[in-house]
């Protein structure tokens, strides 16, 4: 079947309409309006954003604007601590219909009616407890309750403590020691204890609801178990962690090997144990990496720079710094000024001389554990510090050049 049209005809029809497209493109180019502005779009054709005034939030229309005049600008709100069903919530929470109370307990302020005890403002944590020896085992008896802390001489927290002090009391051992741990549960609520790294029994282990049942208020729960390692390790809650722990429910575990001949050299040992501490308008919350609860607050060995202890040493000397990852929320890169140190130990497990590495900074997630060894190579104060700025400061203001998780070494 032959076609109607002709070459020549169909060929005419193609240049007529490339003519007309080229004609078309020419008069848009000429005399039409492609810019982008509001004010030629109806104010349905993008839901959700303000037109009224040719701007769009997000969106720079017209290039730089100027600022607007310090005095016009609105007052900032000040947001509040505030009450839901009795529990004290924090500024800035972010609570839903959908909020269960047994998370609102959880994220609550820890209770100020039902603290019997405040310590002295100058009352230091992480003390040597010593056990009594019962029958071949090693007793150290614990006591959990709630009470008042100095962080600093003006700054009282409310916090879960084992024997009334933050962090709880140094628990040092020897590896082959057979230890027996009494905890007494004066909170009101229940907890367990967990023993952070350690190889013992399963039903010796803490985790509440899975290895045993939670202790409840009054009651006591009694741990045994052989030490097997050596190291440093560290004990905290493990009942409602997120809230206990972050509280102040937790404290070193320090075993020593039954063999030293390893043991790298140093003259002095200096255990250092982080947290974070979230505190409002008088009321102390359990930080957490979440809206309203964010830390403002840091410390070592339950006090922030200034109060911090400050090691003293002589040039020359070395000092075995042990880091524990006793916090919930944050990873803290620990850093030491004047010279690197040498990382003898993850976790409780000695590093091989070959692979022994020196730094000056190390990252300190939650649970972790690094053992490091420092000289003092020349006199002169030196900063202990996490180099994070913001975890150096002290609701975010410097004291004495620095505040936080800072601490001093005094080399003379």
């Amino acid at each position: 079947m032959k076609p109607k049209a002709t070459r020549a005809q169909i060929f005419a029809v193609m240049l007529l309409t490339l003519l007309a497209l080229a004609i078309g493109v020419l008069i848009a180019a000429l005399y039409g309006n492609f810019s982008m502005s509001s004010k030629n779009m109806p104010q349905t054709a993008m839901p959700g954003m303000n037109q009224s005034n040719g701007s769009m939030p997000g969106m720079n229309m017209k290039g730089t604007t100027a600022p607007a005049p310090v005095a016009s600008l609105p007052t900032a709100l000040m947001s509040s601590v505030s009450q839901m069903n009795g529990l004290v919530m924090p500024p800035g929470m972010i609570m839903t219909a959908d909020t269960s109370m047994e998370a609102m307990e959880d994220m609550a302020a820890v209770d100020l009616t039902k603290i019997a005890y405040t310590a002295p403002a100058d009352a230091r944590g992480n003390q040597i407890l010593e056990p009594k020896v019962e029958k071949g085992f090693k007793v150290f008896n614990l006591d959990v309750s709630l009470i008042n802390w100095n962080i600093l001489p003006g700054t009282q927290v409310a916090a879960y403590a084992f024997n009334r002090q933050v962090p709880g009391p140094r628990i040092q051992v020897t590896e082959g020691d057979r230890i027996r741990m009494i905890v007494k549960n004066n909170l009101p609520e229940p907890t367990t204890v967990h023993w952070h790294g350690m190889i013992l029994p399963n039903n010796m282990d803490g985790p509440a609801d899975v290895t045993q049942k939670p202790i409840a208020p009054g009651e006591s729960y009694t741990y045994e178990f052989t030490v097997k390692q050596s190291g440093t390790y560290f004990y905290h809650s493990h009942k409602d962690v997120d809230r206990q722990q972050t509280l102040g429910m937790y404290g070193a575990l320090i075993v020593e090997p039954k063999n030293k001949a390893n043991t790298p050299a140093f003259d002095q040992d200096v255990t250092v144990q982080l947290q974070e501490w979230t505190v409002k308008q008088g009321y102390t919350f359990p930080s957490m990496p979440m809206e309203g609860l964010l830390p403002n607050f840091f410390t070592i060995n339950g006090k922030a720079y200034p109060s911090t202890e400050t090691v003293n040493a002589k040039v020359g000397e070395k000092i075995r710094f042990r880091f524990i990852g006793s916090n919930n929320a944050f990873i803290h890169p620990m850093h030491i000024h004047g010279g690197p140190f040498k990382i003898v130990a993850t976790d409780g497990n000695p590093v091989p001389v070959a692979a022994q590495i020196e730094k000056d900074t190390i990252n300190v997630a939650p649970g972790e554990r690094y053992d490091v060894i420092w000289t003092a190579r020349e006199k002169g104060k030196w900063l202990l510090h996490c180099h994070i700025a913001h975890h150096a400061t002290n609701d975010n203001v410097e004291v004495q050049g620095a505040g936080g998780l800072t601490m001093l070494i005094n080399v003379t």
